[in-house]
């Protein structure tokens, strides 16, 4: 998937105020319009410039985009980093299912699913204040032990010259134990105003975790390596394993491989039920890296006679 230069589509710089873009939309729209454009092409550049405004033109979504958007450019490889809008807190104004269907798979994977649908402001004197959201990203480790973070989150703004600046609050909030990957976490009160004195909106934090090196996530259960030596896989063995809930002893079978998995039942994610635990065994060779390990390895080559591409045929 390429990337996506939004700013490049509609033909305005980076720091173009709020106006000049629909200006620049406007403009472009009256000559591009399937209805009324003679353009080889201008449904497809219709569309285009449809989504690009879709998201210049809120100055919640372009925020994140313009984060984004400083490693990129037009028609580069592109993989949105899993962490990429977290710490922004959006309103809860979304796209709807047919605009993220209509636009393209860039569009979609940025924003589909993402950044709303967690009600709205009500309507009268004493209307309930908007709720809004907010992706944050936890360590593993504080879905096992629960914890107390305090959180940093931006909200985009327009300044009085159409310019989207940032500003940033902070809040204590305590993670408790057992949380999982896209759980919310509701902070009552903490969204946006009640008009007329009316009750506030809340603010949904949605938990993603950091990446890790050793641990994968899927729903409760974890996946973590557990590297072997070839000794220990082929005798069998007891080694530890660190875990994010500490330490623990397990026992290598004889003749063990490389993508074995040992499942210890409870130990992952804490829940009711809580989620399994895998160790993935990677079987590491030591390095021959002086003569008395090189001529180790010469011995097992001729006393072992082993072919491991005997079962392909060669």
């Amino acid at each position: 998937m390429e990337f996506k230069d939004y700013y490049q589509v509609l033909g305005v710089a980076r720091d173009a105020p709020a106006d000049e873009i629909k200006k620049s939309f406007r403009r472009l729209a009256r000559k591009y319009h399937p209805d009324v454009s003679k353009e080889p092409g201008a449904e497809a550049r219709m569309k285009e410039l449809n989504e690009a405004f879709a998201v210049l033109s809120d100055p919640e979504k372009r925020a994140a985009y313009d984060q984004l958007g400083q490693r990129y450019h037009a028609g580069q490889e592109f993989r949105p980093p899993p962490d990429w809008d977290a710490g922004f807190e959006f309103s809860g104004r979304g796209f709807s299912g047919s605009e993220t269907t209509d636009f393209s798979d860039f569009f979609s994977e940025l924003f589909g699913g993402r950044m709303g649908g967690f009600g709205g402001a009500g309507a009268g004197s004493h209307a309930r204040g908007q709720d809004h959201h907010a992706k944050i990203m936890l360590d593993i480790e504080d879905a096992y032990h629960g914890a107390s973070r305090t959180l940093s989150l931006r909200v985009p703004r327009v300044d009085q010259h159409g310019h989207v600046t940032l500003t940033e609050h902070s809040l204590d909030v305590r993670i408790p134990k057992g949380v999982r990957e896209g759980q919310l976490i509701r902070l009552a009160g903490q969204g946006a105003p009640g008009a007329g004195g009316g009750q506030s909106g809340d603010l949904y934090l949605e938990v993603h975790f950091n990446p890790h090196a050793r641990y994968r996530v899927d729903g409760r259960d974890v996946y973590a390596s557990l590297p072997i030596a070839p000794w220990e896989a082929a005798l069998g063995a007891s080694v530890k394993a660190p875990l994010p809930d500490g330490i623990v002893e397990v026992r290598i079978p004889e003749g063990s491989q490389s993508g074995r998995k040992l499942r210890l039942k409870g130990r992952g994610i804490p829940g009711s039920p809580p989620g399994d635990l895998y160790l993935v065994m990677e079987v590491v060779l030591p390095p021959a890296a002086s003569a008395e390990a090189r001529n180790l390895y010469e011995t097992m080559a001729r006393e072992l006679a082993f072919n491991p591409r005997q079962a392909l045929g060669v």
